[in-house]
């Protein structure tokens, strides 16, 4: 499976997600430094929100395979900055999550994505797991057995 790293803004869902990709029980917790799993690297949103931190999102994305921007269904803005994708030499596939918020725009959420340059976009709800199954089906090599193939 292709190791993913999560970037976004703080409460946008990565830590969720995490969770959801790693079939685990959906609980709160604040991640307060980067977390390695097996194929997921799980970062804080202190670390593209402030410029002093930013350059370790660079240095942890050269770890992985793919590159997760997430934002919010809900988010009021979008911290990503126009054609900011093509910087990177990993792959980077959009994530919204909170589809299902009541405050979602799911239209406004791919218009920022595809402005920052995402080709590729899951749409999730990592507490009923809608689209987590894409996610890993995008992830998911030649060879791989999927949890739900055992």
């Amino acid at each position: 499976m292709k190791k993913l790293i999560l970037i976004g803004r703080s409460e946008a869902g990565k830590t969720t997600l995490t969770q959801a990709l790693r079939g685990e029980k959906i609980h709160y917790h604040k991640t307060q430094y980067v977390n390695r799993f097996d194929v997921i690297i799980d970062t804080p949103g202190e670390y593209i929100q402030s410029k002093e931190l930013g350059s370790a999102i660079a240095m942890y994305a050269f770890e992985s395979d793919v590159v997760g921007m997430l934002i919010s269904a809900a988010e009021p803005f979008s911290l990503y900055p126009p054609a900011c994708a093509v910087v990177s030499n990993r792959r980077v596939i959009g994530i919204i999550t909170q589809k299902n918020h009541p405050r979602a725009d799911l239209p406004q959420a791919h218009r920022w994505l595809e402005l920052a340059g995402c080709r590729d976009i899951f749409e999730v709800d990592s507490a009923t797991g809608e689209g987590v199954a894409d996610i890993l089906e995008y992830l998911r090599e030649d060879g791989d057995i999927m949890p739900w193939e055992e």
